[in-house]
């Protein structure tokens, strides 16, 4: 296992590195010249390149990628052109309610699509599987942020159970934090929920067809043990890799549903630097994100390796 996770490691310094000149050499692509919108159309020559040296645009590129790296190895990934806010401390503004988000959205996506792929990979060609199997078809239609506008206006607006807008920190209270995430979070979680459905109900009716299955039956064991003891473990491996990868259409898909209940995360900082064209907070942005994407697909297949010998052994 440790072989396994020093190989991953090993592989994710490089990737990192390949990322940030990929970001920096993004952030020179982008149409205009930050200089220019800073000091405005009636500014003067001498006033664009004052600002231009300020941002240190003057520079070689090399040498601004390397004060970008030196940055980002103390911490420190800027300043925002707009509000003179340091990167870093907008991002850990913004960061508590993303994460929430992608929390609370990760949870529902274990607890109502694991279940499901069970009840749906035991009983093939049932009612329920045909059931859940027309639900899951809906829910691979339906993007986030139209089924966020959904719950919202039944949920929030009509029948009042939940709060339109704004996040709440945790510090609030447990059961306002969730109370204020319920309907973003599911919005977000089911197109996932649909995935791991899906993976996990073709992978237990391959493994119900077993020889060891009709084996432990054989042996008079209870259908719960067959099932969750048995087959379960064999069949949940494609499941754990499909919540992994999860984790990068949550990230994504929370942009839009950050804007349709007003979250102040990730998401709208994202929006608001891009229009903006605040060059160090997109930096910032993608940096951050790909870092948990990285880890979280390491922690994917240090689960896998755990569930899975023969990955070990590779």
């Amino acid at each position: 296992m440790w072989k396994l996770i020093g190989r991953r490691l090993m592989l994710t310094i490089p990737l990192l590195l390949i990322v940030s000149v990929m970001v920096f050499g993004l952030a020179q692509l982008i149409p205009g010249d930050p200089a220019i919108t800073l000091a405005g159309e009636t500014a003067t020559p001498e006033r664009i390149e004052e600002i231009r040296q300020k941002l240190g645009q003057d520079k070689p590129l090399i040498t601004q990628y390397v004060d970008m790296m030196a940055g980002i190895a103390q911490g420190d990934l800027g300043t925002s052109l707009y509000s003179t806010q340091k990167v870093t401390s907008a991002l850990a503004t913004a960061i508590p309610a993303t994460l929430s988000l992608s929390i609370v959205a990760l949870l529902f996506l274990v607890l109502v699509g694991v279940p499901f792929g069970i009840l749906a990979g035991t009983r093939p060609g049932s009612l329920l599987d045909r059931t859940l199997s027309g639900i899951a078809a809906l829910g691979v239609a339906a993007p986030a942020y139209w089924v966020g506008m959904i719950l919202l206006i039944v949920f929030a607006l009509r029948l009042g159970w939940f709060p339109t807008t704004q996040y709440v920190p945790l510090s609030a209270g447990l059961g306002k934090w969730f109370h204020h995430l319920v309907l973003p979070a599911f919005a977000l979680s089911l197109a996932g929920i649909v995935e791991v459905t899906r993976q996990l109900r073709s992978a237990m009716q391959e493994v119900m067809l077993q020889d060891f299955i009709r084996t432990a039956r054989a042996k008079g064991l209870p259908d719960r043990v067959v099932i969750y003891k048995h087959a379960l473990k064999t069949a949940i491996s494609p499941a754990i890799t499909v919540i992994g990868l999860q984790v990068n259409s949550l990230l994504g898909g929370a942009i839009a549903v950050e804007l349709v209940f007003n979250l102040n995360g990730i998401g709208l900082l994202a929006v608001r630097a891009v229009q903006n064209q605040d060059i160090p907070v997109i930096q910032g942005i993608v940096l951050v994100s790909v870092v948990v994407v990285t880890f979280s697909n390491l922690l994917v297949d240090i689960v896998y390796g755990r569930l899975n010998p023969k990955v070990r052994s590779q």
